[in-house]
């Protein structure tokens, strides 16, 4: 009897180890399905990118524009954004998740219509500036969202996801470019922006099929609907629990409070954040918003938004003059941007942040040379030098190649990780914010500023912009692969010491481990 009780026990353990074994995929593909989801929202700054360099040289021809409106109407948007991504953390934290991206896609759909049937300069000012609010929400959003729906294996996979569909918008604007670039002049840049609302539309189609965030949830107290997501998008059922006893510590809720609905302090609604992140931060905050804020700052002032806002007039500087031409060289680069960031994808959670980031910056600031080598060939020669027109095309490519493969994933991932939940929403909405400023003076200023000092001075400036991010972050910014979004903090505040400290974190749960 005990015999074959213990043959059905050990049949039962086979059993659940069996049913264990078969839950992570189908858990990780519906975490999967909701970052995927979210992240949708990035298409619509993608495509703005990727549409307004070629359809700005239409613009300039049918409305007669200068090279100055050119380039205000270019980096506008992105100022413009500060008003969405400044309202996002508090709207977030009001609505929710779920329905904040909702509001992002109606937004742009407005702006793109404004845009698509303007009919002068100040016209399509009014769309740039409502489009740009859209993208506000949009860029803070679905980093943000999906960080707190992922489950800690799979977070740099999953977070990736925004900077993957930004490349997919920039590659389907340049091929909007080459698409409708051969109707009449007054009709081609209008299709091109105006074909902007269809990503909005399929974005609120799609997020229907989305759960809101288990981290609001449980904001809100309403930690029954929590378990049901985190139960959904965890690895296993001992880690949603895990991540659910994390986040109520972290939102202050007792341990032993299990009702499906609770009440919560009124701090975890958002009261006192910005004088905790800006007025009174501790150390931790402190590290935690240099690290945020100088990642988005240093990954625009690469140069990014240079090479996909303006490739047209560079390919053009470099001697592709045609029309065609230009517009197909564009595309080549939308597609290596696109392929290279899904490389990255796969390697962030195996490889980890700091060696992905840094070797991604050692290639930029190679290609970097190479190109304001080879244009500074071109601008002093009086002859075609088709050598240099290569190495020109081979050291935008190069570029955007390394960019994808780190930088660009990288910012929006470690970003969105490494706020404490209380002030996640409102610190991803400041590094959001400096990305757009920066973004935003680079798109306003590159013509001005290689006239100024020439096309191959603007990109030796750059060089040296990316160099000393390089330094920044080498020193500055610890591991944070495979914690989950509780411990990612405790890392921080040592700056520069923070190796150190990571060191002690290891010993601590080496000795905890050992007692177990």
């Amino acid at each position: 009897m005990a015999d074959r009780k213990s043959e059905e026990s050990g049949v039962s353990v086979k059993s659940k180890e069996l049913i264990t074994a078969f839950d992570p995929p189908k858990r990780n593909k519906y975490a999967f399905a909701c970052a995927m989801l979210a992240s949708m929202t990035s298409v619509l700054l993608g495509y703005d990118i990727g549409v307004m360099s070629g359809a700005q040289k239409y613009i300039e021809r049918d409305l007669d524009c200068s090279d100055t409106q050119i380039e205000i109407l270019v980096g506008i948007l992105d100022l413009y954004s500060l008003v969405g991504s400044a309202a996002a953390g508090r709207t977030s934290d009001w609505i929710g998740r779920r329905y904040t991206i909702v509001l992002a896609g109606a937004i742009f759909f407005v702006g793109a219509i404004l845009m698509g049937f303007a009919t002068n300069y100040a016209f399509l000012m009014v769309g740039r500036f409502v489009a740009g609010i859209g993208v506000g929400y949009a860029l803070m959003i679905a980093p943000v969202y999906t960080a707190e729906v992922s489950p800690a294996s799979a977070r740099g996979f999953l977070t990736s996801f925004p900077e993957v569909f930004i490349n997919v918008g920039i590659l389907l604007g340049y091929v909007s470019n080459y698409a409708f670039s051969k109707l009449p002049l007054h009709l081609g840049w209008r299709f091109m922006l105006g074909v902007g609302t269809i990503p909005s539309i399929f974005l609120a189609l799609g997020v229907l099929g989305m759960p809101e965030s288990p981290r609001w949830l449980i904001m809100q107290g309403r930690l029954g609907d929590a378990k049901k997501v985190l139960d959904k998008t965890s690895d296993s059922l001992e880690e949603s629990k895990l991540r659910l006893a994390g986040i109520k510590e972290a939102a202050g809720i007792p341990e032993d409070f299990n009702d499906d609905v609770v009440q919560v302090s009124k701090r975890s609604h958002g009261e006192g954040i910005w004088k905790e992140l800006l007025i009174h931060p501790t150390p931790t905050v402190r590290h935690i918003l240099l690290a945020a804020v100088g990642i988005h700052f240093f990954q625009q002032a690469s140069g990014v938004g240079a090479v996909v806002l303006y490739s047209v007039r560079i390919f053009e500087k470099a001697g592709i003059v045609k029309d065609t031409p230009q517009l197909l060289a564009t595309i080549a680069v939308g597609f290596v941007k696109t392929m290279f960031i899904l490389v990255a994808t796969f390697f962030l959670d195996k490889i980890g942040r700091r060696p992905l980031l840094l070797a991604s910056i050692g290639g930029m600031i190679a290609s970097l040379t190479t190109l304001g080598f080879a244009l500074t060939i071109i601008d002093q020669s009086d002859h075609k030098v088709t050598w240099a027109i290569a190495l020109c095309f081979i050291g935008i490519l190069s570029y955007v190649a390394f960019f994808s493969i780190g930088m660009g994933p990288i910012t929006w991932v470690y970003s969105s990780e490494i706020f404490p939940l209380r002030l996640r929403a409102q610190g991803c909405s400041m590094g959001v914010a400096m990305n757009r400023v920066v973004s935003g003076i680079i798109g306003m200023t590159f013509i001005s500023l290689y006239k100024a000092i020439s096309i191959g001075g603007a990109f030796f400036l750059f060089t040296g912009l990316t160099a000393v991010g390089f330094v920044f972050f080498y020193t500055l910014y610890p591991e944070t692969r495979g914690k989950n979004l509780e411990e990612v903090e405790k890392v921080f505040g040592t700056f520069f010491r923070w190796r150190s400290r990571q060191a002690e974190l290891d010993r601590q749960k080496e000795a905890a481990a050992a007692e177990k």
